[in-house]
């Protein structure tokens, strides 16, 4: 279907490229760091702040599918949270997508160690904005770490925030 706006496509493609490129240039920062604490080795216990960088990769990633899905059907889809509960204590669970998510086409791997959520909001202007979630407790201490990128209606991110990161 040929898009009414000239141009819109190719635009479209260039978000997605953006992201793409900024989620590649956090993993090749990440994989360094998952190599050198020999997380991808099996290593990444209770605590390990590498772990952090799951979360920092797959807001990008979910923000990303989020994008897509508008540029696809038009609408901003909500998501999550999955799983229910924040996991905790740095112990991987299966992730078991919802429905939307599902839609959305994210897919972070068969085991996480963050909890994943898109939220959709108007802003006052009545626009819509996104924010992408990932909230983890890997020390296990009830204190939750909060990684988050927000999407606006003209399909800009923002940099990653982390709020307690370690935690």
């Amino acid at each position: 279907m040929e898009s009414p706006v000239p141009g819109e496509p190719r635009v479209a493609a260039r978000k997605k490229l953006v992201l793409a490129l900024a989620a590649l240039v956090v993993l090749s920062v990440a994989g360094g760091a998952f190599f050198a604490l020999g997380v991808l080795g099996g290593g990444g216990g209770v605590g390990d702040p590498s772990l952090a960088n799951e979360a920092r990769v797959n807001v990008l990633r979910l923000c990303g599918d989020v994008q897509s899905y508008r540029d696809e059907h038009g609408v901003f889809l909500q998501g999550g949270p999955v799983p229910r509960e924040v996991p905790r204590g740095g112990r991987a669970v299966p992730f078991e997508p919802d429905e939307n998510l599902k839609r959305l086409g994210f897919s972070p791997g068969e085991r996480i160690h963050y909890q994943y959520q898109v939220v959709v909001q108007e802003t006052p202007l009545g626009e819509a904005e996104v924010t992408c979630y990932a909230r983890g407790d890997l020390d296990g201490d009830g204190q939750v770490s909060v990684f988050s990128v927000t999407l606006d209606a003209n399909g800009m991110t923002s940099t990653v925030k982390a709020e307690r990161e370690t935690e």
